[in-house]
């Protein structure tokens, strides 16, 4: 369904006429201001800018994090671990996958489906050598653990009182 099939009238149809009483009513006015503002609202709708933006923010993670690792997780319902790709390269972890479209003769359907990439900045305190990955259930959980050198450097920072 086109968005813009919801609003009464667009640019290209018959603008509202601009019927104003001697008195120059305000409401008239304020009706006309609102109706550009949907007008320009739904236009920005049609950007090819902002197509394909929920992919780009697909899958949510979670990042947390501990004194010794980094921990990842991802949910991807409706995927098995095949579909998913997983890289470490210069302290960027990248997120790869495809979701495959199954139709069941559906004529509707609001289900995502399609290529994925997520890359999260890491850093370069994590060791390369020692990621895991599980996936159960739909949820991707990427443990990276830092360097011994870098566990030693956390240090704490007291904040002082400026008078």
């Amino acid at each position: 369904m086109d968005v813009k099939s919801l609003i009464p009238w667009g640019r290209d149809r018959a603008p509202v006429p601009a019927v104003r009483g001697e008195d120059g009513s305000p409401f008239l006015s304020l009706h006309r201001q609102v109706n550009r503002l949907f007008d320009d609202f739904f236009r920005d709708l049609d950007s090819p800018l902002l197509r394909g933006t929920f992919a780009n923010n697909w899958p949510s993670v979670e990042v947390s994090e501990s004194d010794k690792e980094l921990r990842i997780v991802a949910e991807l319902p409706g995927l098995d671990e095949k579909d998913i790709d997983i890289s470490l390269r210069d302290g960027i972890l990248t997120l790869k996958g495809e979701k495959k479209y199954e139709s069941n003769g559906s004529v509707y359907s609001e289900r995502w489906h399609g290529q994925f990439a997520r890359s999260i900045d890491v850093g370069t305190d994590v060791d390369p050598d020692k990621v895991n990955a599980t996936f159960s259930k739909g949820v991707l959980t990427v443990t990276l653990e830092k360097r011994p050198e870098a566990q030693r450097t956390a240090k704490r920072i007291a904040i002082n009182r400026q008078t």
